[in-house]
């Protein structure tokens, strides 16, 4: 095999879930189909250099502020927070949520040395002090998930603002995934949301 073909092999390897197989059968078609494999190079090339992070929320964008966060009809008082861009589009996928997101990028983890610190938590406590009234905690049910959720709860309670905390409710299941699960459970979860206390 010719160094080229292995390293485009090697480089599909990198993407989550592409195995060695699936990787060489990927490679086949873009060198078979040149005009579709130049198409997919140059939208790779294109989304690198130009998709970027929403300087107020964490979503993707081409400019400094996504469509979401610039969008005058969101109801600016409620924060959605969630883990990653993918659980952001799951529930903005539903159609019934129109506040705006907070994504974390990530979840607190000691085991895997990941703190507060190492996540957009400051950036969320700086726009929880510019006149939010509702924060929904849209994370995993997971001992990551529910550190993450509560280290947010206490943080925000030792700020003393007067929010309410709620949760989304029913249907996601323990240690589930939001952006695997399907559009229905979202929107009762989302709709059945429940207060923290």
């Amino acid at each position: 095999m010719n160094k080229s073909f292995e390293t485009l092999i090697e480089s599909l390897m990198l993407l989550p879930g592409i195995g060695k197989r699936s990787a060489e059968r990927i490679a086949f078609y873009i060198i078979n189909h040149k005009d579709e494999g130049l198409k997919i190079g140059g939208s790779i090339i294109d989304a690198v250099n130009k998709i970027r992070n929403c300087s107020i929320c964490g979503n993707i964008t081409e400019s400094d502020i996504c469509n979401i966060c610039a969008d005058k009809n969101r109801e600016r008082k409620t924060i959605c927070i969630v883990e990653n861009i993918q659980d952001l589009l799951a529930i903005e996928n539903t159609g019934i949520y129109k506040g705006l997101y907070h994504i974390t990028g990530g979840l607190i983890s000691p085991l895997d040395k990941i703190g507060p610190e190492k996540l957009r938590m400051e950036e969320l406590f700086h726009r929880l002090s510019e006149g939010v009234e509702e924060v929904i905690i849209a994370l995993k049910a997971t001992t990551e998930g529910e550190a993450t959720s509560h280290y947010i709860i206490e943080r925000i309670k030792k700020m003393g603002l007067n929010l309410k905390l709620t949760r989304i409710a029913i249907g996601i299941p323990v240690g589930g995934d939001i952006d695997l699960t399907d559009k229905l459970t979202i929107i009762n979860a989302i709709t059945n949301r429940k207060e923290i206390q």
